[in-house]
């Protein structure tokens, strides 16, 4: 009998690994932004992270990481759905950010490249850049645009 508890706690226990699976995003020949457990053949998709880390012990929890209530057993559909819109929400916010990082690096760039005579405030102190800097800030700013935007 022990050996059967033993046997099914283990099985348990290894169980919730299998059914973490992984959100792939991806966006079709309309624009459109989708989700979905499997990578569509033909185009490319991003895994997104959906793992929570869990909460250290002896630590005290922020706000934010109060638990959630538990979910209801009467509504498993409405569970995955509220999941899948909380996901999306989440993707939603990080690609707007990103968006909004691309658009003020592309104009740092713009301004960089067509204009020789800029001035940065280095250590409390405005100052004009040297045509090294100036070269430099724009090597960095290409190199930002071509690995974190399209």
């Amino acid at each position: 009998m022990h050996r059967m508890i033993l046997a099914g706690s283990l099985l348990l226990a290894l169980s919730t690994s299998a059914v973490a699976s992984q959100v792939y995003k991806w966006v079709d020949a309309q624009g459109i932004t989708h989700f979905g457990a499997q990578p569509p053949e033909g185009q490319q998709a991003t895994s997104v992270n959906t793992s929570v880390p869990k909460p250290r012990p002896g630590l005290p929890r922020l706000d934010s990481e109060q638990p959630e209530p538990a979910p209801s057993k009467s509504t498993p559909v409405g569970d995955q759905k509220a999941i899948d819109e909380k996901v999306k929400a989440d993707v939603a916010t990080q690609e707007a950010e990103r968006r909004k990082y691309c658009e003020t690096i592309r104009t740092n760039l713009a301004q960089l490249q067509n204009n020789p005579r800029l001035r940065a405030e280095v250590d409390g102190e405005v100052r004009r850049l040297s045509e090294e800097e100036r070269q430099s800030r724009i090597k960095d700013a290409e190199k930002a645009i071509s690995e974190n935007c399209d």
